[in-house]
């Protein structure tokens, strides 16, 4: 038996799946301030009179670490940067406290400007006399040689003994110098916080006697071991968004092109699937103003939900984006869409006669009988979700992946599904989907379908690997893996290989060698070096990965 948990903003959801088929669903209100008794009460609701043995995998998706970032409650954190030449960092918004050090790392891993040592003391002094336990310190090349980075940390660490020191190069291996550090800065922020929660929920889980494994869903569509998450905390941001796309692929059938439409009770998000392939956002995701190297479906959360405050304004509808609480017809003190649509039996939940009040009070403000003003609330809902997807196409249009598909389509086409999911879809996605001309998709569990994209969404990982013949060595930039080269023919083919040996053991020590089968290049390139009119070495570029994709247990839904 498969169990999946996702922490939505209104509610939290789970599902037990056995053999395929979802056979218990439980819905409880999210409380945002404990989210672990959030988590527990799903999972008691849907294991009641199960025997735990029978539980095979648990996956989390949850907001833990969105909220931490949005809420402004990370540990501080003093950032130490080597920008080298050509770089304009006071720009740099990184929140806490910036230090720029003298020294340079040059594209392909070489010293060209030393480590002004005495001025990291300096500052690491600094920092420890105002508190700080907290530091990233971060290269612009530092992924292609560490040194400088070590030798950063290891002089905060002589001033602070008791700081965590956090070096870029091991938060992500990917160029763009501001992205990592971003990237680096939320990761030791986040740290502590998200290794009491998964803490916690290891002995929670361990309490109910389920001795299965325990995953966190990440960004990217795949899943962690829920203690080697601990290592990457930020990885979990917008795992909703994962989770409904995952829960999309799950109840449609392979290869589809679908536009995602996950309605909850405060927003929507939307994403997109090509052909079968949730299409990434190839720079990084955005978190509040950070721009960073997490990797991530390209989503967009929209302030629009089932819930959402719906008042007049003069003679015209304003939705949102607040919530004020449930829907009227539920128990709620303000009339929103979820009345409205109940009031037009475009869906069947909550109380019509309340629902009716609700838009009768709308009405009266508006001029209009209570039918009408739920009719304008519901062309208001479905125009303003029209723009936001027009809207992200042209967003999703600059993307590689989008465009290399539009080239293999030979033309330019809309995909031409529009799957709704979460408790407001039901009554809003078929009109979307109608406006779009294109076929509106409702699956079955559609409510829970985030639950269950967790619950069946198997593990991702991804390897940068770098080799420079000329200078003999390699690295891989995740985790730091360095060693020789000694073939001066060393070519593309021999990379791509190593590259894929590689992400075995790194998939072996994360507890997912299982699906290292699965590795795939993503991206290849060599670039000869020329002295005195021949090659005198190659530097050759790899980059693979465990796609995001479901675990063969599962053969529900449309599949």
């Amino acid at each position: 038996m498969l169990i999946g948990i996702d922490v939505g903003g209104t509610t939290t959801d789970a599902v037990l799946i056995d053999e395929g088929k979802v056979i218990n669903t439980s819905k409880v209100p999210t409380d945002h301030d404990h989210l672990l008794e959030c988590l527990m009460s799903a999972l008691d609701e849907i294991v009641r009179d199960i025997s735990p043995k029978k539980i095979e995998r648990v996956v989390l998706s949850t907001t833990l670490i969105t909220n931490l970032i949005a809420e402004g409650k990370t540990d501080p954190v003093a950032l130490i940067i080597e920008p080298g030449p050509g770089m304009n960092p006071e720009g740099y918004t990184l929140g806490y406290e910036v230090h720029i050090i003298r020294g340079a790392i040059d594209y392909r891993g070489r010293e060209i400007q030393p480590l002004d040592e005495s001025q990291v003391k300096n500052v690491a002094a600094k920092i420890s006399e105002r508190g700080y336990r907290k530091v990233a310190v971060v290269s612009k090349f530092g992924q292609r040689n560490h040194s400088h980075e070590e030798k950063m940390r290891e002089i905060v660490q002589k001033a602070s003994p008791d700081s965590q020191v956090e070096m870029g190069h091991q938060a992500s291996g990917r160029l763009n110098f501001p992205r990592r550090a971003a990237t680096t800065m939320l990761k030791v922020a986040a740290q502590d916080r998200y290794r009491e929660f998964a803490d916690q929920i290891a002995q929670a889980v361990s309490k109910r006697n389920i001795k299965a494994p325990i995953y966190i869903l990440k960004a990217d569509g795949g899943t962690l071991p829920l203690d080697t998450s601990v290592e990457y905390p930020v990885e979990t941001i917008f795992s909703g968004p994962a989770a409904s796309t995952m829960g999309v692929l799950a109840l449609t059938p392979p290869g589809q092109t679908s536009v995602v439409v996950d309605i909850g009770g405060t927003t929507t998000d939307l994403a997109l699937i090509l052909d079968g392939v949730p299409l990434m956002s190839s720079d990084g995701a955005k978190v509040n103003s950070y721009l960073t190297h997490i990797r991530a479906f390209a989503v967009k959360s929209v302030a629009l939900g089932g819930d959402s405050r719906v008042r007049a304004d003069g003679d015209e509808i304003a939705l949102g984006p607040e919530r004020a609480g449930p829907a009227y017809c539920l128990g709620g003190p303000e009339p929103t869409p979820t009345d409205a649509m109940r009031l037009l039996n475009m869906i069947s939940i909550g109380e019509r006669v309340l629902a009716e009040e609700a838009m009768a009070k709308l009405g009266r403000n508006l001029g209009c009988s209570a039918g009408e003003a739920a009719q304008k609330v519901v062309d208001v809902a479905v125009d303003k979700l029209l723009r936001e997807i027009n809207g992200m196409f042209l967003a999703w249009e600059q993307e590689p992946a989008y465009r290399v598909w539009e080239i293999l389509q030979k033309e330019e086409i809309r995909p031409q599904n529009v799957v709704g999911v979460g408790g407001g879809s039901l009554g809003l996605v078929p009109l979307v989907a109608e406006r779009l001309n294109a076929r509106g998709i409702i699956p079955e569990n559609a409510t829970v379908a985030n639950a269950i994209g967790a619950a069946v969404a198997r593990p991702t990982l991804t390897l940068t690997f770098r080799a420079d013949t000329e200078r003999g060595f390699y690295t891989v930039a995740e985790d730091g893996t360095s060693g020789e080269i000694k073939d001066r023919k060393f070519g593309q083919k021999e990379a791509e290989a190593m590259a894929k040996k590689l992400i075995v053991k790194l998939a072996e020590r994360m507890g997912i060698k299982e699906y290292a089968s699965e590795a795939e290049v993503t991206h290849s390139e060599v670039f000869n070096m020329v002295r005195g009119w021949s090659t005198s070495g190659r530097i050759l570029d790899v980059s693979m990965q465990i796609p995001a994709g479901l675990i063969t247990e599962w053969t529900g839904g449309g599949r």
